[in-house]
């Protein structure tokens, strides 16, 4: 476990710095607008939301250690020709790029689900969203400022190198994606989708999907408060501060005895969201963002431990890959939809659409999620002479005696 998680945050580290280098070479090394930033992030995140149930039930046949050196192998290609392509081109290949992403968070979710007892998952799967925390921490800073050093080019080179490591690494150490005493099904006796695919996991992958979409919303919300009141220069400590703050949250709930329901945590998370946008200026928000932070690990990691708990033998790949094209869907989505809020309105309007979204979701996933009572069946009383009746058509010993 702890080979998989060293090895599995140099990678997540990887795949954070790749997403921003793409995005430093369009706007640095192409001299394109963000609009074309935008084209391409959103092909690379639209390829990647589709790949995940797609990859996820390939390592559920074939094991992750394949799936891991074919994906490694295109990343190989595509990096390596990202700084001779022309626009249109990268455009285009960024798609089947991010449908070949290496599946490191996936892999690693289901390796904690085989790996751990019930009464270890909660703090194991706190410690991989952490993992997630840090990466959005180091792996994006990291790529600006060496943008600023060497070329773009080199940068994306760096990047999609360090990518194709990871995802090396991990398929050295090929962790098992099944418990011990799981057996490995036949393909005839995998369960159909529908028979997992119900209720609970619907409200599972909606919460997760309300996350991001939340969390991506806040995050340009404190870029327009802060232009706003004329101090952008303050927007890396504030997001450093909901970072750290999530990166704490995380590790104090995976030390707590019992898991708390996923639409509580993110309901506490949009509640705590909502009021950011009254912050008067970059302290304020960072005093939102302790409050905010805290929450948002612990948020990302019950989600990731109720898929693991929903999921069948079998087609535990395939949830776990279905939850993470919910988180990529509410991150590409999360921009544009509080953009479009903040465009109409103002910027501290942004920080009540983006809790609003969370509350929604809670909402929604708390609806679905709880247990639909079965009716119980009321007995209808029969007249003693229909009992006689129904009583002489039985067999002798299946009931009462037949009446002579």
């Amino acid at each position: 476990m702890a080979s998989l998680l060293a090895v599995s945050l140099l990678a997540r580290i990887a795949i954070m710095a790749v997403a921003m280098a793409l995005t430093m070479y369009v706007v640095l090394g192409l001299h394109m607008s963000y609009v074309a930033v935008g084209g391409v992030d959103g092909a690379l995140t639209a390829g990647m939301a589709l790949g995940g149930p797609l990859l996820g039930r390939v390592i559920d046949r074939r094991g992750a250690r394949f799936v891991l050196l074919v994906t490694v192998v295109a990343q190989f290609v595509f990096w390596l020709s990202v700084p001779a392509l022309p626009y249109a081109v990268l455009l285009v290949a960024a798609f089947p790029a991010g449908l070949l992403m290496v599946p490191v968070p996936l892999v690693a979710r289901q390796a904690i689900a085989a790996m751990t007892t019930a009464g270890q998952r909660q703090a194991a799967f706190a410690l991989e969203s952490v993992q997630g925390e840090l990466s959005y921490l180091v792996g994006p800073p990291t790529v600006i400022l060496c943008a600023t050093i060497v070329a773009p080019g080199v940068v994306a080179w760096g990047s999609g190198a360090a990518l194709v490591a990871g995802g090396l690494g991990i398929a050295l150490l090929d962790p098992p994606m099944r418990r011990a005493d799981e057996a490995v099904p036949d393909t005839a006796d995998r369960p159909r989708r529908r028979e997992w695919l119900g209720r609970p996991m619907t409200a599972v992958l909606l919460m997760a999907f309300g996350t991001t979409l939340l969390l991506a919303g806040t995050d340009l919300a404190i870029v327009a408060r802060l232009q706003d009141a004329g101090q952008m220069t303050w927007a890396t400590v504030v997001v450093a501060v909901y970072g750290t703050s999530s990166v704490v949250g995380g590790l104090v709930y995976g030390s707590l005895s019992r898991p708390l329901p996923t639409w509580l945590l993110l309901g506490l998370l949009g509640a705590a969201t909502v009021p950011a946008g009254l912050a008067p200026g970059w302290p304020g928000l960072c005093v939102a963002g302790v409050c905010a932070g805290l929450l948002t690990a612990p948020t990302l990691s019950t989600a990731a431990d109720a898929v693991s708990r929903l999921a069948p033998d079998g087609a535990r790949g395939e949830a776990t890959g279905l939850q993470s094209s919910a988180l990529s869907a509410g991150f590409a989505l999360g921009s544009p939809i509080i953009g479009a809020v903040i465009d109409a309105s103002a910027p501290a309007v942004g920080f009540v659409a983006a809790g609003l979204a969370g509350l929604g979701g809670a909402l929604v996933g708390y609806l679905l999620s709880r247990r639909v009572p079965v009716p119980v069946p009321v007995p209808v009383p029969v007249p003693a002479s229909g009992r006689a009746r129904v009583s002489a058509l039985e067999p002798c010993g299946a009931g009462t005696q037949p009446v002579g």
